[in-house]
């Protein structure tokens, strides 16, 4: 991948309103794969009791994440939208820890691109969310 590339993918996740108000941050992307992390903040507990972050949040986390990973992937000429994203959630994350999703785009064609991600907190070895997708390919 250019380091154009990267940039520009970085930029436009960067400029994205959802994601800065949730104060995302790309920690690496390159060639088809992304990570980004999300701090943990109160304003999106889901529930009150627990302080545990909604799901909504880590949902959005990992459909940005996707998206950043189909922007980078060399076969991709421009931007992305999504088609569809499939997320099963595998426990709640632990409340005060960040999030961080990784994304794959394993597989694109003329007009459509696969992702695989999955987000964790601080306990790598046990995921909080898998997803799997499907992502627009637009022409350049």
């Amino acid at each position: 991948m250019t380091a154009d590339k990267a940039r520009i993918a970085r930029q436009f996740i960067e400029t994205i309103p959802h994601a800065r108000a949730l104060s995302m941050q790309i920690t690496d992307i390159a060639d088809g794969a992304a990570t980004i992390t999300m701090p943990y903040d109160a304003r999106l507990v889901g529930d009150p009791k627990t302080g545990v972050i909604h799901g909504g949040a880590v949902s959005a986390l990992m459909d940005t994440c996707s998206g950043a990973a189909v922007m980078s992937h060399p076969s991709a000429p421009a931007g992305t939208a999504t088609i569809d994203l499939r997320i099963d959630y595998m426990r709640a994350a632990t409340p005060g820890q960040p999030i961080t999703a990784r994304a794959e785009c394993y597989h694109i064609t003329r007009s459509v691109a696969f992702v695989r991600a999955s987000a964790w907190d601080d306990d790598a070895d046990r995921p909080v969310a898998a997803a799997t997708g499907a992502f627009t390919v637009e022409g350049g």
